[in-house]
């Protein structure tokens, strides 16, 4: 696990100390969305199924570029080709070759974002394997996460200082940023899409940028 340390370590390890934990969050709304998708073809011949995931590929990138998505915001995320086979009394019968090309593309108005799966689902993608909502501010809301974790932990200390009966020394000898994922609302998780003429509507929600500390206070 990922740890970051603030604060004078060779004070630690005093006898007198209480060690607690601090959490942080900040919900807020995104603006903006990374959404993968792209393309899965099946043939007996490799070429041809190539060929077929390519040139849908060009489609749904010149579709994405028409509504404004340039190319610095349209990269690859995953490229495979894989044997299939089907078993028949017990035999393995070579069936053909599927591939897999999927496209990672940021969308940075989220308002677009179901306008923009339905223009790939138009012009031949058939796999959306996830949407991730993130905020163009998100280093700043981080800190401020951090922050309430801080507070949060020195809170807890106090606390518990003030049940026991001793006197806190309120700045920590030492702060561990311990690594935490923020939560993200998914509305899709990995589904093979059919045509068709539904608009697609996305609902992002709010998302929760939290912070967890470990921190260590001395008590007299």
């Amino acid at each position: 696990m990922y740890q970051q340390f603030y604060g004078d370590q060779s004070r630690n390890n005093r006898k007198n100390s209480i060690q607690v934990t601090g959490n942080g969050k900040v919900s807020v709304r995104p603006n903006k969305a990374e959404v993968t998708l792209g393309v899965s073809d099946e043939d007996q011949q490799l070429k041809i199924a190539q060929s077929n995931v390519s040139s849908s590929m060009i489609k749904i990138k010149a579709g994405l570029n028409e509504m404004g998505i340039s190319d610095e915001y349209i990269q690859t995320a995953d490229y495979s080709i894989t044997p299939t086979y089907d078993y028949v009394d017990g035999k393995q019968i070579f069936r053909g070759y599927t591939v897999q090309h999927l496209l990672q593309v940021t969308i940075n108005n989220i308002e677009e974002t179901g306008e923009s799966i339905d223009k790939a689902v138009s012009n031949g993608a058939n796999l959306i394997t996830g949407i991730h909502f993130t905020s163009s501010n998100n280093e700043q809301y981080m800190h401020q996460a951090l922050s309430m974790a801080v507070i949060n932990a020195y809170h807890k200390a106090e606390t518990i200082a003030q049940t026991i009966g001793v006197q806190l020394q309120k700045e920590p000898v030492l702060v561990i940023e311990n690594n935490q994922q923020d939560s993200r609302p998914l509305p899709f998780q990995a589904t093979t899409f059919a045509k068709s003429e539904a608009a697609t509507t996305i609902q992002p929600g709010s998302i929760d940028i939290a912070s967890n500390i470990t921190a260590k206070f001395i008590f007299h």
